[in-house]
């Protein structure tokens, strides 16, 4: 894969709220949406409440991009490797458990990369955008990574986050 663009430049991130019925029925409308258009476009839905803000999120787009251009990739998609970097956990499942879209009412963070901008209109023919649940909630975020007081006494929890992905790469 060869990137040879500024990597947020074709990126967008926003919030909506949503109730899935059934997460594999919604997981082909999106990817109906994404294959309706274009080669390279790339449909990520995640569940809002698992990330620090749109700071963590561009960290994680950017170190996954990053991965595949040098070889560094755990997952064979790329999509699926912002989620690993996103919750830095180098196991797709857990990933998935993480931030993958779960049943019933939920926050979600969808990442648009490369994609026309009606894509959006409809996303939210399927859910109702609301962008301030992109905002990090510190005490789901300290149950969901196992976040302790006193490292938040430390550092803020987006950077905590962001260390935590930095680390990944570390690892590898």
């Amino acid at each position: 894969m060869d990137i040879e663009f500024n990597i947020l430049d074709d990126v967008v991130i926003a919030g909506f709220k949503g109730n899935i019925q059934d997460t594999n029925k919604t997981l082909n409308t999106v990817n109906s949406i994404q294959n309706s258009c274009c080669d390279g476009g790339i449909i990520q839905l995640m569940d809002a409440n698992a990330i620090a803000g749109v700071k963590h999120v561009k960290h994680g787009i950017i170190h996954g991009f990053n991965s595949f251009k040098n070889g560094s990739n755990i997952a064979n998609d790329v999509g699926i490797e912002i989620f690993l970097r996103i919750t830095a956990t180098r196991q797709i499942s857990k990933a998935l458990d993480i931030i993958g879209l779960k049943k019933g009412e939920m926050n979600i963070c969808s990442v648009l990369i490369n994609c026309p901008d009606y894509f959006l209109d409809k996303l939210s023919n399927i859910f109702k955008r609301d962008d301030s649940v992109l905002k990090e909630d510190k005490e789901i975020l300290k149950n969901i990574y196992n976040i302790s007081e006193n490292e938040l006494s430390i550092y803020p929890i987006t950077d905590i986050l962001i260390d935590r992905t930095t680390e990944l790469i570390l690892e590898i």
